[in-house]
């Protein structure tokens, strides 16, 4: 069974942040955002804008590090946030999806567990992106019978895929 992601209102979440090139200014722009927060940001990379770097270098290693548990949450962005999302999704136990607008943000999370938004930062704006990595960090997964149910039918798919 699926537990629920508990996080307490006095607990400073460890959030991660990923980006490549594509996503690089949004990633900068919410790390000074996030870090008037009271959030602990590890920032995954890149440092430093360059036109030939690959997301998967930088979002993967974030995406262990919260199927791990050494993370909260994550924030992966690339270009379209397409790409961020499939490789993110491709480590076990992350629950990642590309997001554009503020009712998936909150019901994500609230009943899918989500644990890593992706975003796009040559889709949206600074401020849609402000206000939905606010509502993903805010919103609590609801442990519902319903949705452990869900979610346990997607972890039998993948323990399938560990077996071969």
């Amino acid at each position: 069974m699926i537990q629920s992601q508990e996080i307490e209102s006095d607990k400073r979440l460890r959030i991660g942040i990923a980006a490549d090139h594509g996503g690089f200014m949004m990633k900068e722009f919410l790390l000074k955002m996030l870090s008037n927060s009271n959030y602990e940001v590890i920032d995954f990379g890149n440092s430093v804008l360059n036109k030939d770097d690959d997301y998967p270098d930088f979002v993967i290693p974030m995406a262990d590090a919260i199927a791990s548990g050494n993370l909260d949450r994550g924030i992966a962005v690339c270009g379209s946030g397409v790409g961020a999302c499939i490789a993110a999704n491709k480590v076990d136990g992350a629950k990642a999806c590309l997001i554009t607008e503020t009712f998936s943000a909150r019901q994500g999370v609230e009943d899918d567990n989500m644990n890593i938004i992706c975003l796009g930062g040559r889709v949206i704006t600074e401020a849609l992106a402000a206000e939905l990595v606010n509502i993903f960090l805010n919103a609590k997964f609801s442990g519902a019978a319903r949705h452990n149910r869900r979610l346990a039918k997607v972890a039998a798919i993948e323990s399938r895929k560990s077996e071969t």
